[in-house]
């Protein structure tokens, strides 16, 4: 849910602590990449393709990694969070995307999509599969701090 609130930046990570609490968390297991193709070939979509985005050059499908993407192809190791309905998450991609930065030094790219089903907004987050399970530790650690 993106709303709009003014409020100071210790209010704003208690509110996100709450939220990250409250969210589904997933680790998905494996190794993922992104297989580009030329924008006149859209990729195939199967159960694995995770998502699919393109530019104005060429498609990009966030798929498992095979051996046969190649040694140059970077991997990324994926989590998720869906959100409960209801509940103010704005800020919540560049609050954590600081905080793993600040911990941990990764970057990370995030996939947003929505399921009205689930409670609207849902995010797909990637980062250096080396540094997933670090991630995972850093992120229940967030979670488990979490005022009420």
């Amino acid at each position: 849910m993106v709303d709009i609130s003014i409020e100071t930046e210790v209010e704003t990570a208690q509110r996100l602590r709450r939220v990250i609490a409250a969210a589904d968390f997933d680790v998905h297991q494996g190794v993922w990449c992104f297989r580009e193709s030329a924008l006149s070939e859209p990729p195939q979509l199967t159960a694995r393709t995770l998502a699919v985005v393109r530019d104005a050059e060429s498609w990009s499908a966030l798929v498992p990694f095979a051996e046969a993407e190649g040694a140059e192809v970077e991997k990324f190791g994926l989590f998720s969070f869906h959100f409960p309905a209801g509940q103010d998450n704005s800020g919540f991609v560049g609050w954590l995307a600081g905080h793993l930065k600040r911990a941990l030094g990764t970057g990370v790219f995030v996939v947003c999509g929505s399921n009205r089903e689930r409670g609207g907004i849902y995010d797909y987050w990637g980062c250096p599969v080396e540094l997933l399970a670090a991630v995972e530790r850093e992120i229940e650690a967030l979670r488990s701090s979490a005022e009420g």
